[in-house]
């Protein structure tokens, strides 16, 4: 297994941060890339879509700057999100705007397109797509995308529902490409563990929503922090495909969570500049794993604990085998 260059020289952690719906913004993407794991963002976060090319510049230059003023050690790279379902009538306009910036690294969701991979391509940077199971690695890789990002169960957002051993496992037994793992990480033994397993990187969200620099309600942060694995709620209810939701905000907004209705999958939303239903404005995402969220601090922060865990893990494991 091998990593391409820019997955591999400017990472001071083996992780990427996910990209999170409405809460990943500039602030953020920017903390994180300077702290050593790649930041990332969704396209649709920039609202009105004018916005992105605004977002663009400033995250290119001030990492850039940063990295002539640290030049021995240069932020990590940056990645954008777009989701390709078709209900997306900006994916046009937005991979437009990814290309005159060459955007290092695009991860694709809901959906694979040859034609978006080959135009990333053109402008020298990579695709990274996500999936919940084989069957949907395979067609990513058969379309053109140069890395997987294996969603499994306890995961934030668009969860699977299978075990990341298993799932890992599947992929590992005809890709040898860059694969990364999402789903309850969110302490650095967990990273090594998804290393272990067979993954290259870890794939982590939810921790940095209960971040300064998130664009998150104070509220959402704190629950977060107050929460463990059983707070958390698998239901499609929200979007049309099946999620994990912190279980005390669907019951602040006046709904059961042990009797939600089923949503139509072909109504999925993600569109534009179309704004979410405002019943379910503070319903909120979030994965398995914060239960290791003890507090809310800075994203670099953050990415700190987490190194030093790892560290912590790989010495112990060393110290195991001797």
């Amino acid at each position: 297994m091998s990593l391409p260059p820019i997955l591999r020289d400017r990472l001071r952690l083996p992780a990427v941060a996910s990209p999170l719906f409405i809460i990943s913004n500039p602030d953020l993407v920017i903390a994180q890339c300077k702290a050593g794991v790649v930041g990332s963002f969704p396209a649709l976060n920039a609202r009105p879509k004018e916005l992105l090319e605004e977002w663009l510049i400033r995250i290119t230059t001030e990492l850039a700057e940063y990295d002539r003023q640290h030049p021995e050690a240069p932020s990590a790279p940056f990645a954008v999100n777009q989701i390709v379902h078709k209900s997306n009538d900006r994916l046009d306009h937005d991979l437009e705007l990814c290309a005159k910036y060459k955007v290092p690294i695009i991860i694709t969701s809901l959906g694979a397109r040859p034609e978006l991979n080959e135009a990333v391509h053109a402008w020298g940077g990579i695709v990274l797509h996500d999936i919940i199971n084989n069957r949907f690695a395979h067609k990513a890789i058969e379309k053109g995308a140069d890395g997987l990002i294996a969603v499994a169960a306890g995961a934030g957002g668009h969860a699977g529902t299978q075990s990341p051993f298993a799932l890992i496992q599947e992929i590992r037994e005809w890709f040898d490409g860059p694969l990364l793992l999402s789903g309850s990480i969110a302490n650095g033994h967990a990273i090594l563990g998804a290393q272990a397993m067979g993954a290259d990187l870890a794939y982590i969200g939810s921790a940095f929503i209960a971040t300064t620099e998130a664009n998150a309600l104070e509220g959402y942060k704190q629950m977060i922090v107050e929460s463990a694995a059983d707070d958390i709620l698998y239901t499609n209810l929200f979007t049309g495909v099946h999620g994990n939701y912190l279980k005390p905000s669907v019951i602040k907004a006046g709904l059961d969570p042990d009797n939600l209705p089923v949503s139509d999958p072909s109504k999925m939303n993600f569109g534009s500049d179309r704004e979410k239903p405002k019943a379910w404005k503070e319903i909120w995402g979030c994965g398995q794993g914060i239960g290791a969220v003890k507090s809310v601090g800075s994203a670099g922060d953050l990415v700190a604990r987490l190194k030093r865990e790892y560290d912590a893990a790989k010495a112990e494991l060393a110290a195991k085998a001797i």
